[in-house]
Order: structure tokens, then C-alpha cells, then sequence
């Protein structure tokens, strides 16, 4: 058996007419992201939940072509649904080709107090963040194999890297996508395919609005200092690690630090949030 080989040094999954699959492409870090690979001049698949929220997306986006040979697709999915995920990615390929990049972004967060959770929660965000990642890499992979090329970019979170109060069915999904592309890649390397993960901080999008209406208040307490990005900073972030080939690909000094050191901060981390919510469970007396 002939073992395929890694792509070329000069290799790049960012050029005019390739191929670009973005889950989650609707809105925020995903929208943003199409937007940076459409002014490259690549081709767009987008693959979200909304069709009216994808037909808008597709709207915008056309009007931005650097020209009118770029093709624009869009396919309403629930990548949550393993036959659903499968036949977008499918339909994607038989359009535009193989992929060139292909971009997970597509998640949920509800975030709250563990016990008062539906369970109901925690199984749909791992169902979304998680399988709906899976789901889609492999739906894509056997092209891209086949191709010899290409580059998968999993979206993983700060709180992929640290345990957050409040977040506990978000944050093990995006520890599992952490788990996810450290395991596939070594073991996509030799078939050609590069992995990456981005870990975004907080990101003004309409998920953040709405994590922000059930967040606990000592999440609130202990995620105000932390800075948010725009959509737009973090996709430029994304778009520059891809072309750097980082693996771990970190917008911003925090994410940076958090991503090299967090095993040694997590006591300092920890030792601070109990801080917080210990002054919230018990305010000081006036």
C-alpha cells in the first residue's frame, strides 16, 4: 500500500477559485471568516440551521465578490443530525470540489448553574459543538484525502482550555474538540491534511448576546475583565494562523497565555473565581 503524502511546503488552502466549507456560516465568527476567504477570492460553502439567516448571509456576500466567477452555496443543516451533516457536506462537494479549508464554527452555549440545567441541555450542546464537528470531518475527509490536501480548522473556545463557573455544558465540548484535533493531527498529517484549532475569547456575536441573558452572576463577575473581540478580529486572527500553518491558533495576548500555560495558571485561575463567587454567594455587609 502506497502511503499518501504530506502536501507540498508551498501548500495553501487560502487561493482564488478552491474551495471553502464553513459550518456555522450564517453569523459571527463564521460569517466573519467567509468574508476574509471571499475577499482571497475562494469559492463558499455555508452550512447553518436557518435557511433565512443563510439566504441573508449569501445576500451580503454576494455583494462583496472580488468577482462574479466566485460561487457562493449555502445549505441548511443541522450538523447536530449525523444524515443531515453528511448530505450538506456531500452536496457541497458534488458543487464546488473538494475543500480546501474546512471550518467548523458551527456551536451553541446555554450557560447556568449545573443543577438547575436541563439535561436535555447538556446533551444537546455536546450533540452541536462536538458530533456536529465530528460529523463533518468525516463527511469531508475522503475527498480531501483523495485530493492529497487541504486543511481542517476545528473552533474550540478559552473555555476549551480552562474549566469557566457557569459553563459546564459548553466548556467539555470544547475540550473534546481540543482532544479531537490533537489526536487527528498526527494521524491526518501523512494523508496530506493539516488541523488546526482556534481558540476565540469572547466574540461580540449574537451567541454572545445570548449567552449573556442566562449567565449566573458570578460568570458575569468573572468574564467582565476579560476582553472581547469583534468577529472580524478574530476571523483576521484565523485567516493569518491558517496561512502561518499554526496549530493552535490564539486571537489575542490571553488566549496566547492561556494556551501555553493554563495547566500552571489553573490553581491561580481557580483560587480567583472562588474569590468571585464567594463575594457574591456572601456581599459584604454594609
Amino acid at each position: 500500500m502506497t502511503m499518501a503524502i504530506a502536501p507540498a511546503a508551498d501548500f495553501n488552502p487560502i487561493a482564488p477559485q478552491q474551495h471553502a466549507i464553513i459550518t456555522g456560516g450564517s453569523s459571527g465568527i463564521g460569517k466573519a471568516t467567509a468574508q476574509q476567504l471571499l475577499q482571497a477570492g475562494m469559492n463558499l460553502s455555508l452550512i447553518a440551521r436557518n435557511p433565512a439567516k443563510l439566504e441573508a448571509a449569501r445576500q451580503e456576500l454576494e455583494a462583496a465578490r472580488q468577482n462574479t466567477a466566485q460561487s457562493i452555496q449555502i445549505w441548511a443543516a443541522d450538523v447536530s443530525d449525523r444524515a443531515q451533516a453528511e448530505a450538506a457536506v456531500a452536496g457541497a462537494i458534488a458543487q464546488l470540489g473538494p475543500p480546501s479549508l474546512l471550518i467548523t464554527c458551527a456551536g451553541i452555549a446555554h450557560p447556568g448553574y449545573f443543577q438547575d440545567l436541563p439535561i436535555e441541555v447538556f446533551e444537546e450542546t455536546m450533540a452541536i459543538n462536538y458530533f456536529g464537528t465530528l460529523y463533518c470531518i468525516r463527511a469531508a475527509l475522503p475527498a480531501m484525502e483523495a485530493a492529497k490536501a487541504g486543511q481542517i480548522v476545528l473552533v474550540s473556545s478559552g473555555a476549551g482550555l480552562v474549566g469557566l463557573y457557569g459553563y459546564t455544558p459548553y466548556c467539555p465540548s470544547k475540550f473534546a474538540l481540543r482532544g479531537l484535533a490533537e489526536s487527528l493531527r498526527g494521524e491526518l498529517k501523512p494523508l496530506g491534511i493539516r488541523v488546526s484549532i482556534l481558540y476565540p475569547p469572547d466574540t461580540d456575536t449574537p451567541q454572545l448576546a445570548a449567552e449573556n441573558l442566562t449567565k449566573p452572576e458570578e460568570t458575569k463577575r468573572i468574564t467582565a475583565s476579560a476582553e472581547t473581540w469583534s468577529a472580524t478580529g478574530v476571523a483576521q486572527t484565523l485567516v493569518c494562523g491558517i496561512q502561518n500553518r499554526q496549530f493552535a491558533i490564539t486571537p489575542g495576548t490571553e488566549m496566547q497565555v492561556l494556551n501555553r500555560f493554563h495547566s500552571l495558571l489553573a490553581p491561580l485561575l481557580n483560587r480567583y473565581f472562588d474569590d468571585i463567587v464567594a463575594k457574591v454567594r456572601n456581599p459584604p455587609s454594609s
